[in-house]
């Protein structure tokens, strides 16, 4: 009698640690992963603060944080489920995919310009050619300016620029190519002028390459957006408001004097890959303390690019379609429950 007792507690402790572990993978299987992708400028430091000092853990989300080479691919990436969430600038390719049904949805602002100088994102003149006498926008007419795709936010940005001088892309030679790449395009001569984004403006700057020529000239615009495969939140949405928890603490550490902690600054430092002497005298990006889209920006935008010929539609693209702000509602009131 007391084998078969034996036996039988035996057996239910198998079972029950059979039940354990079977519970186990199951809540391993309740926290999908995500993969964001970001860039190496300073305006993705929230969410480089954010995994690196435990935020995302902190919250309950997996997340690994991928490199990537710009907003064509992450809208691309997204919207084939390919990863699961990215930032990316405001665009024409973006409008146009809003329209066609593009499967993401935009839940939160990354980053926007300030309404102060010196800018994060400036429009500058290479050292060589402002020696050789170009020293105001007008004088840039026919000439090389670096642009980092033709429809995305740096467009954007260089047209309001070149708009100080009275001239339109169409006047001066557009040459697409990243931030990082215009230091060698200044010292080699290949550009006159050319837009730019932190740390790499004062990188032009400190090296003697490049000069800030316009600053004032996107005062208060949304720069960027935080977006999800559409089919990964629908099936996830407590994830995102997590994600984007973690997220708003981050990016609120950083409004709040986050930028002169020597930790905050290392961290930023290597995903960058740039010194942090560096990142102690670069201007910032911004956002809203509650991560809200300014839309009227946005539209503005939009009415860019329409007025260029590079939408494939006519009127406003219905952006509250894919821009979920009850989940950036949710992740404010969970932050402000911490």
């Amino acid at each position: 009698m007391v084998a078969v007792n034996r036996r039988g507690f035996i057996v239910s402790a198998l079972a029950a640690g059979l039940l354990a572990g079977a519970a186990s993978g199951a809540l391993a299987e309740d926290k999908p992963k995500i993969e964001f992708l970001y860039s190496p400028f300073a305006d993705y430091a929230p969410f480089f603060l954010a995994e690196d000092l435990g935020y995302f853990d902190e919250y309950g989300v997996d997340v690994t944080l991928s490199p990537k080479s710009g907003t064509a691919e992450t809208i691309q990436m997204l919207a084939s489920g390919n990863v699961q969430a990215g930032a990316a600038t405001w665009g024409a390719g973006l409008f146009n995919s809003i329209n066609a049904g593009a499967t993401v949805a935009i839940v939160a602002t990354s980053a926007k310009m300030p309404d102060t100088v010196p800018s994060p994102s400036p429009f500058m003149v290479s050292q060589k050619a402002w020696d050789e006498g170009i020293k105001t926008v007008a004088d840039l007419k026919g000439k090389r300016v670096g642009i980092p795709g033709p429809g995305g936010f740096g467009m954007y940005s260089v047209a309001k620029a070149l708009e100080k001088g009275g001239l339109t892309v169409d006047e001066v030679e557009a040459i697409y190519l990243p931030p990082p790449a215009t230091a060698a395009a200044f010292a080699n001569g290949g550009l006159e002028a050319g837009w730019s984004i932190e740390p790499f403006a004062l990188q032009l700057e400190r090296e003697g390459l490049g000069r800030r020529l316009v600053e004032d000239h996107t005062f208060g615009t949304e720069l960027g957006f935080i977006a999800f495969n559409k089919e990964f939140v629908e099936g996830h949405e407590d994830a995102v408001v997590n994600f984007l928890a973690a997220y708003l603490k981050a990016a609120r550490q950083l409004d709040n004097g986050g930028w002169k902690d020597e930790k905050v600054l290392d961290i930023v430092a290597r995903y960058t890959g740039t010194e942090k002497s560096l990142l102690q005298g670069i201007a910032y990006t911004i956002r809203s303390e509650d991560g809200s889209i300014d839309l009227n920006s946005v539209r503005e935008q939009e009415a860019f690019f329409r007025k260029r010929g590079d939408l494939e539609y006519k009127g406003d693209v219905d952006i509250s379609s894919v821009y979920r702000s009850d989940l950036l509602k949710r992740a404010n009131e969970l932050v402000g429950k911490k």
